[in-house]
């Protein structure tokens, strides 16, 4: 069963799965990302999705590569560039990755011009499909974050400014489309409202934010923001960081090498979100495994196929470090959730609401 399609603008049809690059550098080797992109491909998944400071854990030694072998894959692959979507984007501001560009400290024009042509350069091609950007230059509770603090609020580039860069982008050819990731409904808005101020200022088609089973933020604000507005929702982390595959809760606490235990203590960001130690967490993944059982479905059936069934949800952006892994969430393309199942779901996010917001 190939992978259906779904039509994100005008002339940029991305299949419905989106293979992540996160891993491709540091858990996964050229050989084994290339085997991973060639089996994806195979079986009908057209859209790739990188950013320019992957992979994770972020290191100075690795920043770049999981474009790099996404751009040499293509390349060695001898695909013609038309039939995949590539998709990557800009870091934000950050203090702690001094290797890109400083920083970098905001999202000004020279930054975002910097970040395209070197990722045009990392994936060897002369365009980028979708453009985002990866988290906003403004202050937002994020990452694990749930409460606006006011006085956390400091000083940032105009969004003037961003999409002023980014229109001269997609002018010279460098980029077709623009996305937001990690963004708020208020994001979202008035990125919007100053794109219609000026022509030459391109409007979003699609924001990147986190959406599962464990994680059902989106529905609210920004679900109607982007119902609206006719923006469609990528949604990342749709097996929570592989919390919901259930391997974490086996006996010996799932493989070494699965990410979560690879790189504990080393990796903030996911940590933050999706702590293992969170009671509320293993609790909620408990329930959720049981309906899979229930149900006779493997847990990243139910979980995929719950995300997909979001009538906002362009694509869900998944990562694998195994072929295993790709098969599971393949196979999750087969599988119809059925009212019943809806019922018993929304039964436990009404009991345990957004424990990996």
């Amino acid at each position: 069963m190939s992978v259906p399609l779904f039509n994100l603008a005008p002339n940029l049809t991305v299949s419905r799965l989106c293979l992540g690059t996160m891993t491709f550098g540091e858990q996964n080797s050229l050989p084994q990302s290339f085997h991973l992109l060639d089996e994806a491909f195979s079986a009908g998944i057209n859209f790739f999705d990188s950013a320019e400071m992957y992979p994770v854990p972020q290191r100075a030694e690795t920043q770049g590569r999981s474009e790099e072998y996404l751009g040499r894959w293509v390349r060695n692959r001898k695909i013609s560039r038309d039939r995949v979507v590539l998709a990557t984007k800009v870091t934000g501001p950050s203090g702690q990755m001094t290797w890109i560009r400083g920083g970098p400290m905001c999202l000004d024009a020279w930054n975002i011009t910097k970040a395209i042509d070197n990722s045009l350069l990392r994936m060897q091609t002369d365009y980028i499909d979708l453009y985002q950007i990866h988290w906003p230059d403004r202050y937002v509770p994020m990452f694990g974050e749930t409460e606006y603090d006011p006085i956390r609020q400091f000083s940032s580039v105009g969004i003037e400014e961003q999409l002023d860069a980014l229109g001269r982008a997609v002018d010279a050819g460098k980029i077709r489309y623009t996305g937001l990731s990690n963004e708020t409904p208020y994001g979202v808005m008035k990125f919007i409202q100053i794109a219609e101020r000026a022509s030459r200022r391109p409007r979003i088609v699609s924001v990147q934010n986190s959406y599962s089973l464990l994680c059902r933020t989106f529905d609210s604000g920004m679900a109607e923001c982007c119902h609206h507005e006719r923006i469609s929702l990528l949604a990342y982390s749709p097996l929570a960081m592989g919390i919901l595959s259930g391997k974490y809760f086996l006996p010996d606490g799932g493989s070494a090498h699965a990410r979560l235990n690879l790189f504990k203590g080393r990796y903030s960001e996911g940590e933050s979100r999706y702590n293992l130690s969170n009671n509320i967490i293993k609790a909620a993944s408990m329930e959720y495994l049981h309906i899979a059982g229930k149900y006779g479905l493997h847990p990243v059936s139910l979980a995929i196929a719950f995300v997909l069934r979001h009538p906002l949800v362009a694509s869900a952006v998944f990562g694998a470090t195994k072929l295993r892994q790709l098969q599971e969430v393949l196979d999750a393309m087969k599988v119809e959730l059925t009212s019943e199942i809806i019922g018993d779901i929304n039964k436990i996010h009404a009991r345990f609401p957004n424990p990996c917001p």
